[in-house]
């Protein structure tokens, strides 16, 4: 049984929805963060990577970041504006990326039972990401980027789910990169939390930063907290909630800044000696095999079958680890080892090559991606993957949908307002 509630949303008006969109803060650097927002001053960038309105040379953990996201945000409500709907609700989310649909319910979910392991996780997290979301929080007294879980399909959720879609929707509009992103709001508020109480487990997808920093907040601002109670805005955090047969992985792609005292030649020769040499392809073609950018030209090779036939010791991003970048590169923690860097399937392998052409890399691998039913069998095992396991493709938008813990700052929309199927009047 899972908890899931409707939220007053702090939202955009229609006609101003798609400039406040914006792609999650951790999928671009600071540099193409700045340039997609350098000439849009209502992107929620502005909130998410405050490091774009500031010096290159300021700590990115320096209380300036965090005063300026605030700073930012408080401007954004005023300017945009951004507006806090009258009555709570749960809205459906859908997503289509070459012609391909992806619909989901978004709500809060309880801390307690991401906690409780109800959501369940399938990766640890990096210490100074969770630090960073965590002062994030904290700074703006909200949650502006959702979490993306996944459930195993349900005939009563997808009922509600077709039933909102009928109706005209709040949000209609194509992003920059071609996706389309169409919001509604769902009439059956009750029915919805009805029928995720049936739901047994939810697992993150996407967002493990996030939901260990909704965790880290709530821990913290519970105990400063004089009378602390369940229904606390800051015990839930922002979802959106999508039936897993909907959903697509993609690989999550590794790039190492040395090869650890190594030579290109020998190194590639030690990875002949220990794995079976395959037909070179940038983008490995079955579970169990994995290509290598070193010295100008692709390399693929298959694992060897892993002596642990437990779940994660199975997966590619695991074999990898245990069998080439801590013996060959000493790399022992890929949660802290600053030599490791992550790039997404959706970037393609150009971008791997660019990497490693540019120096920024001395050597890149491409994986095959991970399995939704290997993500569910590592969750309910209690188990986690190596860090970046997975890339889940297309992108939630931030911005549309906000979660505040006190809204006192932004206007209330009025009970009109908040029934007009458009939203145009906010």
């Amino acid at each position: 049984m899972v908890v899931v509630r409707p939220f007053c949303a702090l939202r955009p008006c229609a006609d101003r929805v798609a400039a406040v969109a914006a792609v999650p803060y951790d999928v671009v650097s600071t540099a193409e963060a700045r340039a997609l927002a350098s000439e849009n001053p209502y992107s929620l960038l502005h909130v998410t990577r405050p490091d774009i309105d500031l010096p290159d040379d300021t700590p990115p953990d320096a209380d300036l970041v965090y005063a300026t996201a605030r700073a930012n945000f408080k401007r954004l409500i005023r300017t945009a504006p951004l507006v806090a709907d009258a009555e709570a609700s749960f809205f459906v989310y859908r997503l289509v990326m070459d012609g391909r649909a992806q619909t989901g319910i978004v709500g809060v979910c309880a801390v307690d039972d991401y906690d409780h392991d109800v959501i369940r996780k399938h990766e640890k997290t990096r210490p100074d990401k969770e630090d960073d979301r965590t002062r994030h929080v904290l700074a703006l007294r909200a949650h502006v980027e959702p979490v993306f879980l996944a459930y195993r399909n349900t005939p009563q959720l997808d009922a509600l789910t077709t039933e909102a879609c009928a109706g005209s929707p709040l949000y209609d509009f194509t992003a920059p990169d071609g996706v389309r992103h169409t919001v509604w709001r769902m009439p059956q508020t009750a029915a919805v939390s009805t029928a995720f109480a049936d739901v047994p487990t939810l697992y993150v997808a996407d967002g493990h930063h996030r939901s260990a920093s909704a965790s880290r907040a709530r821990a913290i601002l519970r105990a400063a907290d004089p009378h602390p109670t369940p229904d606390a805005p800051y015990n839930f955090f922002l979802t959106v909630l999508f039936p897993a047969g909907q959903l697509r992985i993609l690989p999550y792609n590794r790039v190492v800044r040395d090869l650890n005292g190594q030579t290109p030649e020998t190194l590639l020769a030690a990875l002949r000696e220990r794995f079976t040499p395959l037909p070179a392809t940038p983008t490995p073609i079955a579970a169990g095999d994995f290509s290598v950018y070193c010295g100008n030209a692709w390399h693929t090779f298959r694992f060897q079958p892993p002596a642990d036939r437990d779940v994660v010791a199975q997966l590619d991003v695991s074999r990898l680890q245990t069998q080439v970048l801590e013996p060959l590169f000493g790399i022992t923690d890929p949660r802290t080892d600053q030599r490791l860097d992550f790039v997404g399937g959706i970037r393609g392998t150009a971008e791997l090559e660019r990497w490693v052409s540019s120096g920024q890399a001395a050597i890149a691998f491409a994986l095959y991606p991970t399995s939704l039913d290997a993500l569910f069998a590592v969750a309910d095992r209690q188990a986690v993957m190596p860090p970046k396991s997975t890339w889940f493709e297309p992108k939630l938008r931030s911005g549309l949908l906000i979660y505040t813990f006190d809204q006192h700052g932004a206007p209330r929309a009025t009970t009109a307002a908040h029934n007009r199927p458009d939203g145009a009047s906010l």
